[in-house]
């Protein structure tokens, strides 16, 4: 057993290097596509429309496939199967993220922009004093579901090879000949969505206090 939980507790750090990395990129990178999406220029909306469309309507484990095998098909280029999954992962969650920004800052009325002109903002001024709180308020929970749904993804890291929890799972069970480690597994993915869901409700918690 102490074998085992050590074994799943390294697994455990790998699947939470996964998870704060993706975020990291994802996060920010979300906004940018967004904003790319939003642009009334076509020679930059409709590329990245067309790339949201196809990352959104492919599956994860796919493009993670994809993404680390196909730099050495094409380009004769190779790299670690942990920074392949970092990219695929931020990719694929910072089309989403960009959704849900892109749904928020439409959200905001008009008006609010017109009056922040009449009162002499400028255009960055309008967004990140004006429109941005509100729309970190109002996309939190959507965020809080995506974030959610990415502790769990984690696990198809390990598609390309990546020793994070749900392969340690796998190989403890197939040399315990068990599926102990696999319960012990959906126990330790089940305590972090819990620490996720309860950031993310305090933090609701603070934004709705402020308000």
């Amino acid at each position: 057993m102490q074998k085992l939980l050590s074994a799943m507790l390294s697994g455990t750090v790998v699947s939470l290097e996964v998870f704060f990395l993706t975020l990291l990129f994802a996060l920010p990178l979300g906004m940018i596509v967004a904003l790319g999406k939003m642009s009334k220029r076509k020679i930059i909306s409709v590329p990245v429309s067309a790339f949201m469309l196809i990352i959104r309507g492919t599956p994860l484990i796919l493009q993670l496939i994809f993404v680390y095998f196909a730099p050495y098909y094409i380009f004769k280029l190779s790299y670690d199967r942990f920074t392949a999954a970092i990219i695929a992962f931020a990719i694929n969650y910072a089309c989403y993220f960009a959704e849900i920004y892109r749904g928020g800052i439409e959200s905001i009325p008009k008006g609010q922009y017109e009056a922040a002109k009449i009162l002499g903002f400028t255009k960055a001024q309008t967004f990140f004093k004006i429109v941005l709180p509100q729309v970190v308020k109002r996309i939190l929970p959507a965020c809080g579901n995506e974030v959610i749904t990415l502790v769990k993804d984690t696990a198809l890291a390990q598609t390309i090879g990546v020793a994070e929890l749900f392969r340690a799972a796998q190989n403890a069970a197939s040399r315990e000949f068990s599926t102990m480690p696999i319960f012990i597994a959906g126990v330790f993915y089940f305590v972090m969505n819990w620490l996720v869901s309860l950031v993310f409700a305090k933090l609701e918690k603070k934004l709705s206090y402020y308000s």
